[in-house]
């Protein structure tokens, strides 16, 4: 016979224990489950309202068990079910600065005569008779006083206190110390009144309930009149063993009964065969108490717990994965999920150390990355230098011998971004030696562009050249774009007059930059005043794109190829900073074809009388 029980092959309930039987196995729900064993859930022990759980006041159902708890004012008694009232006089007078008198369920501060109450219901007030006001001991409240603006009294009760008719004195009711009541309070027009658990009858006080068979006893020796029957019974009581001696011999909660002492025992811990002893309940020894990982046993109940990696879910029983993955930063790059536990890994270039951090791989450190002269670590990877004259090979480790271009060929003319500055104004012209293309738009826009972009890659091999250049590009070129703006201004390519030309040849250089490539593009368009019957306003945008390749030669010992491109980037952005001030004060032209153009113009004056040309035309002598 196979035990599926001790395999765990069974398919019991978690809140069920299996049993082997012979060639089978069967199901059942733990004490404080319902179902059929395969399928098991709570019993709420609180469902009933009249029975509560044999709770005399709150029933609590938790998860296979049930607890019972008291109101303000009273404490749980050794049974776990029964109330019992707290002497709050015992502790520290029950804050009174005189008198303190202990209630069911509350308590009450009193003063001493010549004394009355003051209205925190704690100090007593001392004051001589003054006319009728809350100073006067004689005042009649019986909780709070508060003087009217009248110059009279009015009389307040503390919270759970109704005022009474003749609007002095203060009625209990169940809001306070459970108006008295041990058990049940209910508010009735003359007041609480109390009622008791149906285990329990109501003592002849009308508040304390005792259990039914002593409240036989109790009502029997009321009703008993002979002195002959009083001693009879007093003669039983002291032959039978009672509480007041030892307990009763009872490990934990004794009771005097009818019949004797009767010993019970709290929740967790069971009654021996001797009727005395409480022995603690091992609940682990039973399904390992219910628990998925560990059980540990306690006075009185029992904890679960879980293998690390795992947390203990809210019905204190079931173990559930941790996730480290969701939280933050756990690793330094990747992170796997595995049940109880968690696997950091690295990018490629990375090396783990420790559990969670990742940290570069130094390829250089071993056998030089295998590059053929230098090696440049980088983060996650390194890169092969070679030496002045050599370049490196297409394998990216070797270097080899630059082809020598062909002695005829001429570089391109480069175009040049030159920008200087005189008497404080700032003037840029861009000379385009070569491939230029201009391009009208519209009446009011036009393209330009100057130089060849940059080709890398599969590009460069359609343009079937058989030799490289002697301007062989490094790297992927600079790129950058800037926009302007000039206000009344029109996009129109118009020769710069030559009187204007001869003074810009004086003009100390400031910045001089050489662009491969330039595309610039021009487009205005008129711009309404809002709120005014002023005319239209002209605003003309310029966009430009520079390229500029970076070159072989420029790498040296002292600056490798990446100091070389930040100077260059920053030797653009200068010369892109002069050109806006420069378009701003309408102070650029472009030069090709041994002409220089002003890129855009703000219309003449009308008092000059002269016209604006359309593209294509050239004003002289006030004609177009």
């Amino acid at each position: 016979d196979v035990d599926e029980c001790a395999e765990a092959t069974d398919d019991c309930h978690i809140d069920a224990i299996c049993q082997n039987t012979p060639k089978s196995y069967k199901c059942i729900c733990k004490p404080g489950y319902k179902g059929e064993g395969k399928q098991c859930e709570d019993i709420d022990e609180c469902e009933n309202d009249f029975y509560n759980g044999g709770c005399v006041h709150e029933c609590i159902n938790i998860p296979g068990n049930y607890r019972c708890t008291c109101y303000d004012g009273f404490m749980l008694a050794h049974d776990g079910h029964n109330c019992l009232d707290v002497d709050e006089c015992q502790d520290n007078n029950g804050g009174c600065q005189q008198i303190c008198v202990n209630t069911m369920g509350s308590y009450e501060c009193q003063c001493k005569e010549g004394f009355f109450l003051s209205d925190n219901q704690h100090t007593c007030i001392h004051r001589s008779i003054e006319g009728m006001n809350c100073m006067n001991k004689d005042h009649g409240c019986a909780h709070i006083c508060r003087e009217t603006p009248k110059g009279g009294v009015a009389c307040e009760c503390r919270p759970g206190f109704e005022l009474a008719k003749n609007q002095k004195d203060c009625k209990l009711t169940c809001n306070y110390g459970n108006g008295g009541c041990q058990h049940t309070c209910d508010d009735t027009d003359t007041g609480p009144v109390c009622g008791c658990h149906q285990k329990y009858a109501l003592h002849s006080d009308g508040r304390t309930c005792i259990e039914k068979d002593e409240a036989a006893i109790e009502s029997s020796e009321y009703n008993a009149t002979s002195v002959a029957d009083v001693d009879k019974r007093v003669k039983r009581r002291l032959l039978m063993e009672t509480c007041a001696v030892n307990n009763g011999g009872c490990d934990r909660t004794c009771k005097d009964t009818a019949t004797g002492v009767r010993c019970s025992c709290p929740v967790g811990f069971t009654l021996q065969p001797d009727g005395k002893t409480c022995k603690d309940i091992d609940e682990c020894l039973v399904n390992n108490g219910g628990c998925d990982h560990f059980c540990r046993n306690t006075v009185g109940s029992f904890e679960c717990s879980c293998r690390k990696g795992y947390k203990l879910l809210t019905d204190e029983r079931t173990c559930q994965d941790i996730d480290e993955c969701s939280f933050e930063r756990t690793c330094d790059h990747t992170c796997i999920n595995y049940p109880g536990s968690f696997e950091c890994l690295c990018y490629k270039g990375y090396t783990l150390y420790g559990l969670t951090h990742c940290g570069d791989i130094d390829e250089c450190s071993i056998s030089n990355g295998s590059c053929d002269y230098g090696c440049l670590n980088t983060m996650g990877s390194y890169e092969c230098v070679c030496p002045p004259g050599k370049k490196l090979h297409w394998n990216k480790k070797d270097c080899v011998e630059m082809v020598k271009c062909l002695p005829n060929t001429k570089p391109i003319p480069k175009a040049q971004l030159v920008c200087s500055k005189t008497g404080g104004i700032e003037s840029c012209f861009l000379s385009c030696p070569s491939n230029t293309l201009f391009t009208p738009d519209s009446e009011n826009s036009y393209s330009l562009s100057c130089g060849v972009p940059v080709q890398q890659g599969k590009a460069q091999q359609k343009r079937n050249i058989t030799l490289p250049s002697c301007a062989d590009s490094l790297a992927p070129p600079i790129k950058q774009k800037a926009r302007f703006k000039i206000k009344d201004a029109k996009c129109h390519l118009r020769p710069r007059s030559k009187e204007k030309a001869k003074d810009s040849g004086k003009q100390a250089a400031l910045d001089n930059c050489q662009v491969t490539f330039v595309n610039l593009k021009c487009d205005s368009s008129k711009k309404k005043r809002r709120g005014r019957k002023s005319p239209s306003k002209e605003v003309s945008h310029i966009t430009a794109e520079f390229e500029v390749e970076m070159k072989a030669e420029e790498v040296s010992d002292t600056c490798n190829i990446d100091c070389v491109r930040k100077r260059m980037e920053q030797k653009l952005q200068t010369a892109i900073k002069t050109l806006r001030k420069s378009i701003n004060k309408q102070q650029f032209y472009i030069q090709f074809s041994g002409t220089e153009y002003e890129v855009a113009q703000k219309p003449a004056k009308a008092t000059e009388g002269h016209e604006a040309c359309s593209t294509g035309q050239v004003l002289q002598d006030g004609k177009c």
